[in-house]
Parts: structure tokens; C-alpha cells; sequence
């Protein structure tokens, strides 16, 4: 199927101009489906990072239970959970509010027919990142245990 002569496939952007030609350039409408289906995965990923960040703040009170319920002894307090999990429920916000920064920079590149300049990847490389290093601190923890 050839998309590109259909006309219910396109988008007129009135905020572009294309090289040469003046007046509005046809857009497909795939390339702002795309940019939707991408910010919808973003912040799938920040309302994941902050129900993970609930469970593993709530993982330190589970052990502690579990500690008293079998030693009667009392512990302390809830360790190196609680943070953590509260960092990544504030992570999972910011997530969310560069996810929606980011979206709207790419649909005003897409109308400039400029979206080369506006796309970079260095965001999701620092949440991999962090993540893993999230990750790394949470075996150690639990290896220290």
C-alpha cells in the first residue's frame, strides 16, 4: 500500500515551510502518531518508576515485620528501602514532566520539518543509567542483608 498518495494520510502544517517551496508542506500523519505512541511510553515508564518507588519504600517495612514477627525483637528503623523508594517515586515524576517537555518540542520540530535538530536520546540514556545504578545499590543492599 502506498501511503504517500493518500490524501487522508497527510497533514497540512501551516507553521512549516518546505525547502524552496513556500506555503505549507504536507506532513504523513504516522510521524505525529509516532511522537504520541513515544511520549505515551515515557510516561508509562514514569507511572512504573513511581509504583516501584511505593513498593520498595514499602519493602523495608515488610521485612521489618517479618523480623519482629519471628525474632519479637525491635528493629531500628526501615533501612535503606525508604529512600530509595521515595527517590524513585520523585524520579518517576520528573519522568513525567520532561515526557511532556520533550513531546511538545518534537510536534513544533515536526511543524519546522526540523525534527533532526529537536531528537536526542541523551534523557533516556541517564534513565537506563540511574536505573541501574538504582538497581546495583538495591542487590547490594539486599546481598548485605
Amino acid at each position: 500500500m502506498n501511503y504517500d498518495n493518500n490524501p487522508q494520510e497527510k497533514v497540512t502544517s501551516p507553521n512549516q515551510v518546505g525547502a524552496g517551496s513556500p506555503g505549507p508542506v504536507e506532513i504523513d500523519a504516522r510521524i505525529y502518531m509516532a511522537a504520541e505512541r513515544t511520549f505515551l511510553a515515557w510516561i508509562r515508564t514514569g507511572i512504573a518508576l513511581m509504583g516501584f518507588g511505593f513498593v520498595v519504600a514499602r519493602f523495608g517495612l515488610f521485612l521489618r515485620e517479618l523480623t519482629i514477627a519471628g525474632t519479637q525483637q525491635q528493629l531500628p528503623s526501615t533501612g535503606f528501602s525508604l529512600p530509595i523508594g521515595i527517590g524513585l517515586i520523585a524520579f518517576g515524576i520528573i519522568v513525567n514532566i520532561v515526557s511532556v517537555i520533550r513531546h511538545r518540542k518534537y510536534i513544533d520540530a515536526i511543524d519546522r520539518n526540523n525534527f533532526r535538530s529537536a531528537f536526542g536520546s541523551t534523557f533516556a540514556i541517564w534513565v537506563a543509567l540511574l536505573l541501574a545504578l538504582v538497581g546495583l545499590s538495591m542487590a547490594l543492599y539486599l546481598a548485605s542483608l
